[in-house]
């Protein structure tokens, strides 16, 4: 009886795509943080799109916010009570649904986000200058979650025949 090797993929491989990809958006939202702590950011990183959202919108339910944003009611609401806590927005329960809460951004919500924008200004430049020297990324993440929408990994492998 012969025991088989195992070789399991390294994990620089590939087939580990998703977790590189985790890895660089760990270290913008770290780096940004740096960026936003100098300005006087204090919009967690990963909320400043669900802020603006809800700016544009002026009041929103979870459930508008996370189709406005394509993420799940689940992922908006774990964001909420820290953007509460902080002061960045405000709830009110809605009239016609005492179990649905409408979000507001707060006076300081909103003068937080003025400064974000001012940020967002410095944050393309930098950027422009990081896709000068590696290329756009950004457009390279969206044609392959495109290309995945439109053809999943699911179909792109081959049955073993």
């Amino acid at each position: 009886m012969t025991k088989e090797t195992l070789h399991p993929a390294a994990i620089d491989d590939a087939v580990f795509l998703g977790r590189a990809v985790e890895r660089l958006s760990v270290l913008i939202a770290e780096q940004s943080k740096a960026v936003f702590d100098t300005m006087g950011i204090v919009i967690p990183v990963r909320s400043c799109s669900l802020m603006a959202v809800l700016a544009t919108l002026g009041t929103a339910c979870a459930s508008d916010l996370a189709r406005e944003l394509g993420h799940s009611h689940q992922l908006v609401m774990q964001k909420v009570p820290k953007l509460l806590r902080l002061g960045l927005i405000q709830y009110r329960n809605d009239d016609n649904d005492a179990r649905r809460r409408i979000l507001m951004p707060t006076e300081e919500g909103l003068s937080q986000l003025a400064k974000f924008e001012q940020c967002t200004v410095l944050i393309r430049a930098a950027y422009a200058g990081l896709f000068a020297e590696v290329g756009d990324v950004r457009q390279f993440v969206d044609r392959a979650a495109d290309a995945l929408n439109e053809r999943p990994l699911d179909k792109r492998i081959s049955s073993p025949g």
